[in-house]
């Protein structure tokens, strides 16, 4: 019995071995070992070529520009609500970060539907003002890709800093003012040197997000703006070039590792408590105060949600002729299904990732309570690109659909690990060893005991699960087959073929999409008090 126990607690490695270190060792070979001795030329092509540096060069600009604008967009939102008390600010707070749990597709169709050339915005003025064309034409550009990076990662800044300052005490400031320091001196002297561990956290994991953007740039950009992650799949699912492909995601994965070392590290120094701010606030005196207050909320309103009010209106244009369009397939479509069939296929792997997700990530927070060295291990997913993850599977277990939802539970499962993980470490023992004198075998004590104090933490890590399955694009875009397409997959094809039938569909598959995650943060806002 004691065998079979450990045996299953060591299932988590084994899936990790399997489904994460194996494709990564495929691509590690085929990139350096094509014909099974060593061949370093496709590195060679990349120190050489000037297309691919300057690929390299865009993917750590954009990154560099977007961690750069979101953070000053971030830093004087995280002054006001660490500072003041005003209406709705714990919603508002709550609401902001929205844009976390939504896939990079519908982030990329709702700022299309904003400022696109089809958008609620230029419709407008076209209307109003008897234009001949749209004014802002931005679509395809690299404007739109560091808004839409904006929107998704002004509230990760927003939280890491105001959480850090809540935890600072105010003397110091205070001691600098009576000692003369006041504007941007207070600034430049105390609050940046105080907030820097926070800020350079945020910027790392921002750089991170940005640095991997694959949906983003790919629906709103295109191959004129290809990243890494949007190159590797061009080599590998429209060019055939396998090598080059394997050799730019070993670049990929190197950078990962060494930026998420560097994140580690800074988060290490940066004690963050959330919701510990009401120390600090004190409501608003001047009008300078209150017009920061204003302005704060205004941001926030247009940054997250103007886009996703306009993606609404645009797919409610025609009334609700393209969501009963749904489960049309007209002649000559890019769709071999109907877009109905492909909300099933999401919903059948979504299920299944969640099963998966939920029964590893139990039994991971098990070994690494026991063991936490292997802690790091499985979170070395987060450093791999999801684009890279799929092309590996390409290269090891191609065509085959049940990979779908396993590199989903890949993906996932770090999310589920941080969810449960927290609550089986506070699980007070003295419950299970009270349990254990009454008679009660140890599955009886896990049932009975452990399972209900571990609930909240299960329900959120489901939640992520399955959140994260419904919206995963980059590795699905390399696995699904043509009859077994995914609500992500749908609405990039149909946002690729012109039409307004097409986009139609594809604005109503993206407000069901934001629809879905919308009520999975709710349960994960409303189920975990310290998300």
């Amino acid at each position: 019995m004691g065998l079979a126990r450990r045996s299953f607690r060591l299932l988590p490695l084994l899936f990790w071995a399997v489904f994460f270190a194996y494709p990564l060792w495929a691509i590690f070979r085929l990139s350096l070992f094509p014909d099974g001795r060593f061949d370093g030329s496709g590195f060679l092509n990349l120190a050489t070529s000037s297309y691919y540096l300057e690929t390299l060069g865009f993917t750590v600009g954009q990154a560099a520009l977007s961690t750069l604008i979101t953070l000053g967009l971030a830093l004087p939102s995280a002054y006001v609500f660490v500072r003041f008390r005003f209406m709705g600010k714990k919603l508002l707070l709550a609401l902001s970060t929205l844009p976390f749990v939504l896939p990079t597709v519908v982030v990329a169709t709702a700022w299309s539907a904003l400022i696109g050339d089809q958008g609620v915005i230029n419709t407008a003025l076209i209307t109003i003002f008897g234009l001949a064309s749209p004014p802002f034409q931005i679509e395809r550009s690299l404007t739109l890709i560091l808004i839409a990076h904006v929107f998704y990662n002004y509230a990760i800044a927003l939280r890491l800093i105001s959480g850090f300052w809540a935890n600072q005490s105010p003397h110091l400031e205070d001691a600098a003012q009576v000692l003369g320091a006041h504007g941007w001196r207070l600034w430049w002297e105390i609050r940046l040197p105080l907030l820097w561990p926070a800020i350079a956290s945020a910027a790392a994991l921002v750089f991170i997000f940005t640095f991997t953007s694959f949906g983003v740039i790919v629906i709103l950009g295109g191959l004129r703006y290809a990243t890494l992650e949007v190159e590797i799949f061009n080599q590998a699912r429209n060019l055939f070039n396998l090598p080059m492909a394997a050799a730019l995601s070993l670049v990929q994965i190197g950078s990962m590792f060494a930026l998420m070392l560097v994140y580690t590290r800074l988060q290490k120094r940066t004690p963050i408590d959330l919701f510990r701010s009401a120390q600090l606030t004190r409501s608003p005196k001047t009008w300078t105060e209150r017009t920061m207050i204003a302005l704060t909320i205004g941001l926030i309103g247009i940054l997250v949600f103007s886009p996703l009010i306009a993606l609404v209106i645009r797919s409610l244009q025609g009334g609700f002729s393209a969501y009963l369009r749904l489960n049309q397939n007209p002649r000559g479509s890019v769709l071999f299904v109907t877009p109905l069939e492909a909300i099933g296929n999401s919903l059948m792997f979504a299920v299944i990732t969640t099963i998966l997700a939920v029964i590893l990530g139990l039994l991971t927070a098990y070994l690494i309570q026991r063991r936490g060295i292997l802690d790091a291990l499985f979170m070395l997913p987060l450093a791999t690109s999801a684009v890279t993850l799929g092309f590996g599977y390409l290269l090891t277990m191609p065509g085959e659909i049940w990979v779908i939802p396993v590199v989903h539970t890949l993906v996932a499962l770090p999310l589920v690990i941080r969810s449960i993980l927290p609550a089986l470490r506070n699980l007070p023992p003295h419950l299970s060893e009270a349990a254990q004198v009454l008679g009660a075998t140890p599955w009886q004590v896990w049932r009975a005991v452990d399972l209900p104090l571990l609930r909240r933490g299960l329900i959120v890590g489901a939640t992520f699960a399955f959140t994260v399955s419904m919206g995963e694009f980059g590795a699905s875009l390399f696995l699904a087959r043509p009859d077994t397409p995914t609500i992500p997959i749908v609405i990039f094809r149909l946002l690729g073929q012109p039409g307004a039938t097409n986009y139609g569909q594809a604005l109503a598959m993206s407000v069901i999409l934001m629809i879905i995650c919308a009520i999975s943060f709710w349960i994960i806002e409303h189920t975990s008090g310290d998300f």
